[in-house]
């Protein structure tokens, strides 16, 4: 089963770094565009309508993968616009890409066309989300008969005792239809798509040229959808203070959720400490990210920790 999970992993990362965005540098230095903070894509899917950055990616075209003058507009952007050798940027980035764009243009706001496009593919993923979420219940039935393997072996480090441990503990596995491997899929999954989304984002200009609330009269409110957290905030822009603390409240949740299930032994205080330094990490990554997938990530957790709510609730009637 270990073997399982480490060729899974193995695939995710090795498809996740193949084809990834690629930044304009001056030297060893990104390009950063001032006005958002967000570092300048070399490999753009489209052209920037912004005047602004347009000039910006103009004066370093030599530095582009495609030029400018190659480019399609971002309404005239599909799938197979760019010849751009990745089977990753194929099979993901750009359809997602194409996708939010056509969303976009329907709903006049490219913010919520990537809300609506998040929801969408969580719900695709509804069998799956629905039997993680049962296996964490199954979990949490197991968890008294977990607790005293645990207890029982607790001063035994031999290597007969550790075989006879990890029997004992694949035959409650067994008892309540439990499988590691399977609680764990929606995981590897979202990875993969977390990183699209932050591609899709990243290469297609007329996403991060918008706002996320245009009806709103002051700029300071507006959320660009290309700003960074930590951009906003020292241009004045506080209500990315609150873009942060939601972040922060939804994955705090939506881990508190999934720990409730793990019990109080050896293995969920250790996946009480990795979540807990996760989310520290999150918090600040969430600093640099721009406000769009910002959007993805909140609506993301949401939807997860309403959909383990209903089925604990539907669980709960059926008893």
């Amino acid at each position: 089963m270990k073997k399982q999970l480490k060729i899974i992993i193995l695939l995710v990362t090795l498809i996740s770094c193949v084809g990834c965005t690629s930044y304009v540098k001056e030297g060893n230095k990104n390009i950063i565009y001032e006005e958002t903070g967000q570092t300048i894509t070399a490999n753009i899917l489209c052209k920037p309508s912004n005047e602004d950055l347009y000039n910006l990616y103009e004066e370093h075209d030599d530095k582009l993968k495609v030029s400018l003058s190659d480019l399609p507009e971002c309404s005239k952007f599909t799938p197979g616009s760019l010849k751009y050798e990745s089977l990753w940027e194929s099979i993901f980035v750009k359809p997602l890409a194409w996708i939010i764009i056509k969303i976009g243009n329907l709903v006049k706001n490219y913010g919520f066309a990537v809300i609506i496009v998040t929801i969408i593919l969580r719900s695709l993923m509804i069998p799956i989300t629905k039997k993680s979420a049962m296996q964490q219940e199954n979990m949490k039935k197991a968890q008294p008969e977990l607790a005293k393997i645990e207890n029982k072996y607790k001063n035994k480090q031999d290597s007969e005792s550790m075989m006879a441990k990890s029997q004992e503990m694949m035959m409650i596995y067994k008892k309540y239809n439990i499988n590691p491997i399977s609680g764990c899929l929606l995981g590897f999954i979202q990875l993969p798509l977390f990183f699209a989304f932050l591609e899709a984002i990243n290469r297609v200009p007329v996403i991060f040229e918008g706002y996320f609330l245009p009806f709103i009269n002051s700029i300071k409110f507006k959320m660009p959808l290309g700003m960074t957290p930590l951009v906003g905030i020292t241009k004045g822009y506080y209500i990315y203070i609150l873009l942060i603390l939601i972040i922060f409240a939804t994955t705090y949740y939506s881990f508190r959720q999934t720990m409730s299930n793990q019990g109080n032994n050896e293995q969920a205080n250790q996946m009480k400490f990795m979540m807990n330094f996760m989310l520290i990490i999150i918090a600040i990554a969430s600093l640099s990210l721009p406000t769009a997938i910002a959007l993805y990530w909140i609506t993301n957790s949401a939807y997860g920790i309403i959909q383990i709510w209903l089925t604990k609730k539907l669980s709960e009637r059926r008893k």
